[in-house]
């Protein structure tokens, strides 16, 4: 495998559970090697309204090559309308972390023109 080059995908939930609901999904399909996610304080603009409420915010840390994928199921399984799904990239990150992000975070396999080939 070429160097893979790490990114953090951030995300916020209204629960600690839906958060923990994702972050699992997300590590169990091989999209991300972990998230972690803690309470904060939010104060947004929704719908006209100037709201304050506690959330969770998510990073889910992943590599370039699977984070496409991620942001996609992140959308579908994410609970709020419009979630917030914001990508960052990590840089002078050691070695042995990036390997181990590498390894974790599976590549999305490219398509293949004969399949029956193996």
């Amino acid at each position: 495998m070429g160097k893979a080059k790490a990114v953090v995908v951030i995300s916020t939930f209204s629960t600690e559970e839906s958060a923990a609901e994702a972050a699992k999904k997300l590590v169990e399909k091989g999209l991300c090697a972990c998230a972690n996610f803690t309470k904060v304080r939010s104060i947004y603009q929704w719908k006209g309204k100037i709201e304050d409420q506690p959330e969770y915010v998510a990073l889910f840390k992943c590599t370039k090559a699977s984070a496409k994928k991620l942001k996609e199921e992140l959308e579908k399984i994410h609970p709020y309308d419009v979630p917030e799904i914001v990508e960052i990239k990590m840089s002078d990150v050691s070695k042995p972390y990036l390997s181990w992000l590498g390894e974790s975070a599976h590549r999305v396999p490219k398509k293949r023109n004969n399949a029956a080939k193996r």
